[in-house]
């Protein structure tokens, strides 16, 4: 039971902080989603650098590695945002941008991961 208290508290954060992201006022008329796709490239190279220290050194222990992978990355990240708007790009016929959207996320996504774990292992 304390797991699901420490995952809530993490969400509880990450959540928080994704809000609060989202808050930031961007030039009126920008179609492109930066600040998700941003979100998401970071919360990607947090979780990167989690998962490398809690598998490379005894820095963190199980119940800090539950609230730092999948409640402060899982409440900060957020896929079902950057489908939503990936559709709403697609219906306001703006396909291309779409489609540069989600190859950047998931690109960027999958090297920020990496990133993340080489700093840990480089250093």
């Amino acid at each position: 039971m304390i797991e699901c208290i420490i995952v809530g508290a993490g969400g509880f954060v990450g959540a928080v902080c994704r809000y609060l992201i989202g808050m930031i006022p961007l030039k009126e008329g920008c179609a492109f989603p930066i600040k998700t796709l941003m979100i998401n490239i970071v919360g990607s190279f947090m979780i990167g650098i989690v998962v490398a220290l809690a598998s490379e050194t005894d820095f963190l222990n199980p119940r800090t590695v539950l609230f730092l992978k999948v409640g402060i990355c899982g409440g900060f990240t957020t896929f079902s945002f950057f489908t939503l708007e990936s559709a709403d790009l697609i219906k306001s016929g703006k396909m291309q941008l779409a489609v540069i959207y989600t190859i950047l996320s998931i690109i960027l996504g999958v090297l920020a991961v990496f990133a993340g774990q080489g700093i840990v292992r480089k250093g």
